[in-house]
């Protein structure tokens, strides 16, 4: 039985896209824990209402596929997410609807229509002992993580892991940014997240990712292969080498590896599929934040020079003005009140940023970019050029 499963998949076609799963979910024996009668819940990455051929979201042919298996095994399936913006019933309806979650509910599933959000606690966690989490997850018997292949311009990936950020109901979701702006604080918090939420099957779809300006106005990237395993952090891991990372550039990867989750690469670990078959070298990729304490001298020089360090090497939100339109959402969902807008177009204050990239991930435009300072780029750090 292998821990991580690779299935080449060329197409969203639903014929190739339910062999591809079921290819790789037995040979992870992946859906052992399901019996008649379990509720399972299914948390999806709808980030938000997208339509499928952007790459953003989920596929709907990918959720269609996991509910029809296990809806033969007599499981009843809900499917839910909390985007970005109010928790409700208009909005989620508006994201099912644009993403194609009507697929899944032609299989059988349900959209969640449980918008309460119960406050739990988690002793184990390092961060998040404590938090709002979408009570549709905690009336199931069992969650699985349905998760999308991107780049991210806060953790430089999103995947596994980082889609439990959307167990935060969506207006909550700046408060934590704000909270933990250190990039390996929040990668703590979502560690934590995941943990607690315990999935037991994480699926990806990685048949085509995003690159460049992700997690929303990146560009669409044929991979070609769905990933199942029942640890999301050796999915993340092998994710990561798809696209031409290691553990150590991403934050949420970092923390696993801490905390002893997973190890540092996929040896040591059962693996169906060649991951080097399905690898893009050249993908585009985005540099995660870095977190960084030199301390080549004491005192107040000493602090200086870890803070202009820090400056160096952490992306900052930069603004493409000829693709703005003037909307004014980056400054009402920035969290830590770093945007104004002058003339139509937003400042950002450097000085009180906290480096989320909420601005980024919600412009409906995209243009706002992870942008680098030039000795960075000189330095030949991985990143994308605005285009």
């Amino acid at each position: 039985m292998a821990d991580l499963a690779l299935a080449p998949c060329g197409s969203y076609q639903e014929r190739e896209v339910e062999q591809a799963l079921r290819t790789a979910v037995e040979a992870a024996d992946a859906m052992d824990f399901v019996v008649p009668g379990m509720r399972i819940a299914i948390k999806a990455n709808l980030v938000a209402a997208m339509k499928p051929e952007s790459a953003g979201t989920v596929h709907p042919s990918v959720v269609r596929a996991v509910v029809k298996l296990l809806r033969e095994r007599g499981a009843s399936v809900v499917i839910g997410d909390s985007p970005g913006g109010v928790y409700t019933a208009g909005r989620l309806h508006s994201v099912y609807q644009a993403c194609g979650m009507e697929a899944a509910v032609e299989e059988g599933a349900q959209l969640n229509e449980d918008f309460s959000v119960e406050e739990v606690e988690y002793p184990g966690a390092v961060q998040a002992k404590r938090f709002p989490c979408t009570a549709y997850l905690l009336k199931a018997d069992a969650v699985i993580d349905l998760c999308k292949l991107k780049t991210h311009g806060m953790m430089g990936m999103t995947c596994a892991v980082k889609n439990f950020f959307g167990a935060i109901p969506g207006t909550i979701k700046p408060e934590f940014h704000y909270k933990y702006p250190n990039a390996d604080d929040f990668a703590d918090v979502l560690v934590d997240l995941y943990e607690f939420a315990a999935p037991r099957l994480c699926v990806c779809d990685a048949v085509i990712g995003m690159e460049g300006n992700g997690p929303t106005q990146g560009t669409p990237r044929e991979i070609g292969c769905l990933l199942v395993s029942k640890n999301g952090h050796l999915l993340d891991l092998a994710c990561a080498g798809l696209i031409g990372l290691s553990a150590g550039d991403v934050p949420t990867l970092r923390a696993a590896v801490r905390r002893g989750l997973v190890g540092q690469d996929l040896s040591g670990y059962r693996v169906f599929g060649n991951p080097a078959d399905f690898a893009v070298p050249d993908f585009r990729t985005v540099p995660a934040q870095s977190t960084v304490h030199f301390r080549l001298a004491g005192g107040m020089l000493g602090k200086i020079m870890d803070k202009a360090a820090s400056r160096i090497l952490t992306p900052f939100p930069k603004l493409v003005p000829e693709e703005c339109v003037g909307c004014g959402k980056c400054a009402g969902i920035c969290p830590a009140k770093a945007i104004v807008m002058k003339n139509k177009r937003p400042r950002i204050d450097r000085g009180k940023c906290i480096h989320c990239f909420c601005c980024q991930e919600f412009c409906p435009k995209g243009a706002l970019k992870v942008g680098r300072l030039w000795i960075l780029r000189l330095l030949g750090k991985s990143g994308p050029s605005p285009r």
